[in-house]
C-alpha cells in the first residue's frame, strides 16, 4: 500500500491530533516552494513500490525535508506481514546504529560544557581502560582449526596499547575496542550482560584485548564502541543515558515518540522486523537485542518515528537549533561533519570519510553517489537510513525493517535528483 502524500496532504485533522497529544509538528511546504520537483518526488514511492513487490522489503516510510520544511512523507507497504496491517506515517520503526549520531550529539553536548573532551582517555571515565591490551593474531598452518561445525576461534597474544584509547576514537571507530574477529569474541562473554548492567557492561571491557592499536585504522565497532559513549555520558552527566536524552535532547526537539522501550500504546505502531531467508520475508529472531527497560544504548537501541528522527536532522541541518531551541551550537555541528577518518584510512572506501558519529561524503565522483559533498549521516541495520545535505539544505530518512543496500543506494538518487535549483 502507497499513500502519496507529498504535496497534497491533508493537513489539518493531523495538526488537532498532535496539538491535542502535544506533539511538536515540523511546518509543511510544496515541494516546489523550496526547489525541488513534485512529478519527481514521485520516483521515491515508485521505487519504494518496487522493492515491495520484489519481496525485499514488507513496508517502508520515506519522509524529504528542505529548509526546515517537510516537502515529503509517505507510508509505503505493510507494517506487519501477518496482519497485513498497513503501513502509517506515524509507525515506530527500530532505527538500530542510526541511534549513534544521537549518541554523539550527547557527547558534544557535554564537550561543549567543559565536561568530556575529545582528547580524554576513556579511563578518565572507565579506571578499568587503563593500561589496555591490543590483540596479535596468530596463524597456524594450514588455517585457525577449532571444532567441527564450529567457527574457529582465532589464537593471539597480545601487546600493550601504545596509547590509550580516547572518546575521539569511539566516536570516529578507530578504537579497536570490539571492532574485528578476536575483539568481538573475546568480548562476547561481557556483552552478553548488557540486558543485566545496562551500558555499565562496556566496564568489563577493560581486560578484553583490543583488535588493533588505536588510531591505526578504520573498523566499525557495531555494539561496543557506542555503548562505551554512553557509559561516558552517564559518568559525565550523573544521569542515566536515557534520562540525559529526555532532558536535553528529545524533551527540547519535540521527539515525543523517540525512546529505548515503547510503551504498550506505541508498541502498537511498531513495525515488525523481517530478514530475508530463502526468497521469504521472515521475522527477526529477537528484534529487540538492542533496546530494554535497562539497556539504553547509543549504539543500536533507539525506536523512533519518521517525523521525530527528521526533528533531530533537521536540527543538524539548521546549524544546532530548531524552533528556537539550541541544542548544540554551530561549530559543535561543523565539527561533527568534518573528516576526521579521510578515506585513506584503511578501513575506508573510496570517496568516503568519517566524522564524529557519522559518514561523510568527501568525494561524490569516487563514491559513486549522487549525494553532493559534505553530506553526513548513518544507517541501521535493520533497513533504516538518513543523511544531512548541508549544500543543499536537504534532510532524507528511509524507514524499513529489512536492510537492502540497494534500496538505501537508490534512494539517494531518487531523491537528490528531485532537487531542482
Amino acid at each position: 500500500m502507497r499513500m502519496n502524500v507529498a504535496a497534497t496532504r491533508t493537513l489539518a485533522l493531523g495538526f488537532v491530533a498532535a496539538m491535542l497529544a502535544g506533539a511538536a509538528i515540523a511546518e509543511t511546504a510544496a515541494p516546489e516552494d523550496v526547489g525541488l520537483s513534485s512529478k519527481r518526488l514521485e520516483r521515491i514511492g515508485e521505487l519504494v513500490d518496487r522493492h515491495i513487490e520484489a519481496g525485499d522489503i514488507a513496508g517502508a516510510v520515506t519522509l524529504v525535508a528542505r529548509d526546515g520544511r517537510i516537502v515529503h512523507l509517505e507510508a509505503h507497504g505493510l507494517m506487519d506481514i501477518e496482519s497485513a496491517r498497513p503501513m502509517q506515517e506515524d509507525a515506530l520503526f527500530r532505527i538500530a546504529s542510526m541511534s549513534k549520531p544521537v549518541g554523539a550529539v550527547a557527547i558534544l553536548m557535554l564537550v561543549e560544557e567543559g565536561k568530556v573532551r575529545l582528547s580524554d582517555p576513556v579511563s578518565r571515565f572507565i579506571p578499568s581502560y587503563r593500561d589496555m591490551k591490543v590483540a596479535v593474531p596468530v596463524e597456524r598452518r594450514g588455517g585457525f582449526g577449532g571444532p567441527p561445525g564450529q567457527a574457529p576461534r582465532p589464537e593471539f597474544y597480545t601487546v600493550p596499547a601504545e596509547r590509550d584509547v580516547t572518546v575521539l576514537d569511539l566516536l570516529t571507530h578507530t578504537s579497536g575496542v570490539m571492532s574485528g574477529q578476536i575483539s568481538n569474541a573475546e568480548g562476547q562473554a561481557a556483552s552478553s550482560r548488557r540486558h543485566e548492567l545496562g551500558v555499565a557492561w562496556t566496564e568489563l571491557l577493560g581486560q578484553v584485548p583490543l583488535e588493533f592499536q588505536p588510531g591505526s585504522r578504520w573498523a566499525y565497532s557495531a555494539l561496543a564502541g557506542f555503548d562505551v559513549l554512553s557509559r561516558i555520558v552517564e559518568v559525565a552527566s550523573g544521569q542515566t543515558f536515557d534520562a540525559f536524552l529526555r532532558e536535553r535532547v528529545f524533551g527540547p526537539l519535540g521527539m515525543r515518540d523517540t525512546t529505548f522501550w515503547p510503551t504498550s500504546a506505541q508498541r502498537e505502531r511498531l513495525a515488525s522486523s523481517y530478514v530475508a531467508r530463502d526468497g521469504q520475508l521472515v521475522p527477526r529472531p529477537n528484534p529487540d537485542s538492542m533496546s530494554g527497560e535497562r539497556y539504553f544504548s547509543a549504539a543500536g537501541g533507539l525506536m523512533t518515528t519518521a517525523e521525530d528522527y527528521a526533528r533531530f536532522a533537521m536540527m543538524l541541518a539548521n546549524d544546532g537549533e530548531l524552533d528556537g531551541v539550541r541544542i548544540l551550537s554551530p561549530r559543535s555541528v561543523e565539527m561533527m561533519r568534518s573528516i576526521f577518518v579521510p578515506d585513506t584510512v584503511p578501513g575506508r572506501q573510496p570517496g568516503e570519510a568519517f566524522g564524529l558519529g557519522v559518514r561523510v561524503i568527501e568525494n561524490p565522483a569516487e563514491r559513486r553517489t549522487w549525494l553532493s559533498e559534505g553530506s553526513f549521516g548513518w544507517s541501521g541495520a535493520y533497513g533504516t537510513h538518513f543523511w544531512v545535505s548541508p549544500r543543499e539544505r536537504l534532510v532524507a530518512i528511509l524507514l524499513a525493517q529489512t536492510s537492502v543496500r540497494a534500496l538505501r543506494d537508490d534512494f539517494e538518487t531518487a531523491v537528490m535528483q528531485a532537487v531542482a535549483d
